[in-house]
């Protein structure tokens, strides 16, 4: 028997639904995950029976497995209404009408009966192992527990460079555009999580494409989040849904959370308590160490009494060089804890290169911040204040950016 498939507003209600075709059990349900899926016939029994091994022995007689099928034309609904005769515990709706991946998790959410509710997807990429780590966190008291290839046992398995670079890409747009959402998580484009109903019940949710995570974070009430790394791994079947068209919708997303008014709780709390304080202290220093040779290269390159350069050419050699000086500094002091688990030339050219991407956007901007303060504010004087005052501007940036992006464990072995 199919769940009947919801209508209205997508909106998570504050009480567990108590519908009749609930599975029967004599625990109440304490999990209820749902896996959204689209032509997924050829992977979705193994994660069904995975899934079943693992919580049968940690939440007996008390989860639910909610497939929400967007009528996909190779049947994964019927093949998930057939799957229900061996595990009761599995409920099946397919969508007819609707479509999208995000709406697809709300509505599954709608119909659920338990307290805590999760997502993730049922085509091998999201290893059902990592769901127990993730249930402990909330059953700690979390209200979010994001699974993340960005921490420590996370990463890829064999991402092309173009696909790491979008990836990254669309993280740093998250980043400046939104930072108190996309900030508040390594990885804010997972699929793959557990939230607490309470957290996420009563506003009206209005998500766009398929990055539903934003949505929670950005309209739900989640004050504590844990993060658990894991290994996206290939898919073993079927195409990846990930199109230009999404990307799209992933800034459509942004946007519309950035300007609707919308807020969440966590833009009442100080940003403070998520600072790591003596890491900052650490990239100051050296940011501190790099005014220096900043200074003394533009002082050589551009100063009348010197080379007498251009201003811009040699602030932007100053800034490379100071560059290179601030990278080897923060590799060996403050990301030491990261780098000494990457050991070796290779993984270290990797971080050059990404902190010297991430700090290209400061150079431009710091040039920026220079030619305008030196030109039009000081009137052709102090082009030191000016500097001094385009490289704070560009720390910030740098900071915020590396704290988020770099240094990180992206890239495992095949056979992990």
């Amino acid at each position: 028997m199919l769940i009947p498939q919801p209508a209205g507003a997508l909106q998570v209600p504050a009480r567990p639904s108590n519908q009749a075709d609930a599975p029967a059990a004599s625990h109440p349900i304490q999990l209820s995950l749902v896996l959204p899926t689209y032509q997924e016939s050829q992977t979705l029994a193994s994660v069904v029976r995975q899934l079943v091994a693992l919580l049968d022995q940690a939440l007996p007689q008390a989860y639910e497995l909610i497939v929400v099928d967007d009528d996909s034309p190779d049947q994964t609904w019927a093949l998930a209404a057939e799957l229900t005769r061996q595990f009761p515990q599995l409920r099946v709706m397919r969508r007819q009408g609707e479509r999208g991946l995000s709406s697809a998790v709300i509505r599954g959410w709608q119909v659920a009966t338990g307290p805590v509710l999760g997502v993730m997807d049922a085509d091998l990429q999201h290893p059902p192992q990592a769901l127990l780590k993730l249930l402990g966190h909330v059953q700690a008291g979390a209200d979010l527990a994001v699974a993340s290839r960005h921490v420590e046992g996370g990463g890829v398995s064999e991402w092309s460079l173009a696909r790491r670079f979008l990836s990254r890409g669309a993280q740093v747009l998250g980043l400046v555009l939104l930072p108190s959402v996309v900030g508040r998580v390594s990885d804010p484009m997972s699929g793959f999580f557990l939230v607490q109903r309470s957290a996420i019940a009563g506003p009206i949710l209005a998500p766009a494409g398929y990055k539903i995570l934003l949505e929670v974070i950005g309209r739900g009430n989640v004050e504590q989040i844990a993060e658990v790394g894991y290994v996206f791994q290939e898919r073993a079947a079927g195409e990846s849904k990930v199109t230009w068209r999404q990307y799209g919708a992933y800034l459509q997303h942004l946007l519309k959370l950035r300007f609707d008014g919308h807020r969440s709780r966590w833009n009442r709390l100080k940003s403070s308590r998520q600072l790591p304080l003596a890491r900052l202290l650490r990239f100051g220093v050296v940011g501190l160490s790099g005014v220096f040779v900043d200074m003394a290269v533009l002082y050589l390159l551009s100063d009348p009494s010197t080379l007498a350069w251009g201003l811009t050419r040699s602030k932007v050699i100053a800034a490379g060089i100071a560059m290179i000086n601030n990278f080897v500094w923060n590799d060996a002091w403050t990301f030491a804890d990261v780098s000494s688990r990457q050991q070796g030339w290779s993984a270290r050219l990797k971080r050059l290169l990404k902190f010297v991407a991430i700090c290209s956007g400061g150079l431009f901007l710091n040039v920026l911040v220079l030619n305008l303060l030196f030109n039009q504010v000081f009137g052709g004087q102090g082009r030191y204040l000016a500097n001094l005052i385009a490289i704070a501007v560009a720390t910030l940036w740098n900071f915020w950016i590396n704290l988020k992006l770099n240094w990180r464990v992206t890239q495992v072995p095949r056979d992990k």
